[in-house]
């Protein structure tokens, strides 16, 4: 009991500061894109110690706090306080099945340690990981159209109206590429997945690489990020399913929403980024020792990291997407790639379980799937590009096509 409450302490308190400084983080890349200097006044309270602004997410969670926490007489006050609550709480609940690293190894100093390896994950052996974290995203959703249907606002209502359409049909191709891990790996525990690629040293980028980039978007879609941030789009909508939110409750929103991105980061790395492993310095098995733990657990953060930074530049490099062309790309594109891509892969995965592996190993044919992997990858390419969707909707200049001038 002690050890889970530990572990709960550390998880949410180190999410809630993580979430904190990632925002600075992003506000400074913000600045560097746009040429400017960005946030770098704030330091230590009460002292005239700046360190580069360090102190701002302290100024901005103050602010949020000590704001008048206004309510509008508008509102269905149940559900309009019950949506930040619910979707915060979602949020941090779908970190109790993922790992943080390996494990620690078993500790007695004196009968002060503790007798065995402590998984650094809250709730571990958990054997349906995969199927409670997705389930707990698709709940995540509730929050928004709550939101936006007690705000009683017609932007707000639009806002939630785009979130459930978007989240809905990208929920779909999410789900097939998680198919191909699934059987590649035989488990939905994360830190199977995990064990099954460093067993292999293969990632399943490598033999997956369509799989890869179809989670990649779709979990650009589902945490709401550019350019899928239709839901609260200012230039459309004010702020979405939030804007009659101010205070302590729109800080709940932003948080959570920011800890969606946190979320789709470490599944990208645990599912198709070899997790905790790297070749070569972490090992492959369970078995572990401090160093290897701690180099573990800095490997996993570490790749982390580098997808929530990709995140973040692709936000500043892309324009948003119309909404019509949204909902076209998750039902044109990516539903019928990820539905031909669970196909090969599970024809694949048949040719190594019962040719390639008693033959030649696990090792091996695994790598040797890299092969058919980018070919398919390749194919999908080409394939889009020769017969994929295109623009119906630009505008022609005056009486060209009477007088059969191109538009071109």
């Amino acid at each position: 009991m002690t050890e889970a409450l530990v572990k709960v302490a550390f998880a949410i308190g180190g999410l809630m500061t993580a979430a904190a400084y990632l925002v600075l983080l992003e506000r400074r890349m913000a600045a560097w894109f746009q040429d400017r200097i960005g946030p770098n006044r704030v330091g230590i309270p009460l002292t005239r110690i700046r360190l580069w602004g360090l102190g701002q997410p302290l100024a901005d969670g103050g602010k949020f706090i000590l704001k008048e926490e206004y309510t509008p007489a508008h509102v269905d006050r149940t559900m309009y306080v019950l949506a930040p609550i619910s979707i915060l709480t979602a949020a941090l609940a779908v970190f109790a099945v993922i790992p943080f690293g390996g494990a620690l190894p078993s500790l007695d100093v004196g009968g002060l340690g503790w007798e065995h390896p402590v998984p650094l994950v809250v709730a571990p052996g958990a054997d349906i990981g995969l199927v409670y974290v997705f389930a707990l995203n698709s709940i995540a959703v509730y929050g928004v159209i709550l939101g936006g249907w007690a705000s009683n606002n017609k932007y707000s209502l639009l806002g939630g109206l785009r979130s459930s359409a978007q989240l809905i049909a990208y929920e779909l191709p999410l789900g097939l590429a998680i198919l191909g891990v699934v059987l590649a790996s035989g488990s939905l525990n994360l830190d199977a997945i995990i064990l099954s690629q460093a067993s292999t040293g293969t990632w399943l980028a490598f033999s997956q690489p369509l799989g890869f980039v179809i989670f990649v978007v779709a979990a650009f879609a589902e945490a709401a990020r550019l350019p899928f941030d239709l839901p609260e789009c200012e230039q459309e909508l004010i702020g979405g399913y939030h804007t009659e939110y101010s205070g302590i409750k729109l800080l709940l929103f932003l948080v959570a929403e920011f800890l969606h991105m946190i979320t789709a980061a470490f599944l990208i790395v645990i599912l198709f980024l070899g997790g905790w492993h790297l070749w070569g310095l972490t090992g492959a098995t369970a078995e572990t020792n401090w160093l290897t733990a701690l180099l573990r657990t800095a490997v996993l953060l570490g790749k982390t990291l580098l997808v929530i930074l990709f995140f973040m530049w692709v936000r500043w490099s892309w324009p948003r997407f119309r909404f019509d062309q949204l909902m076209a790309f998750a039902w044109k594109l990516l539903l019928p790639l990820g539905l031909a891509h669970f196909l090969v892969i599970a024809v694949l995965d048949q040719i190594r379980t019962y040719v390639l592996a008693p033959r030649l190993g696990e090792t091996l044919s695994a790598w040797l799937l890299v092969i058919p992997g980018v070919g398919v990858c390749i194919a999908a390419w080409i394939v889009v590009g020769l017969t994929g969707p295109r623009d119906s909707t630009r505008p022609r200049r005056p009486g060209s096509a009477a007088r059969g001038v191109s538009t071109a």
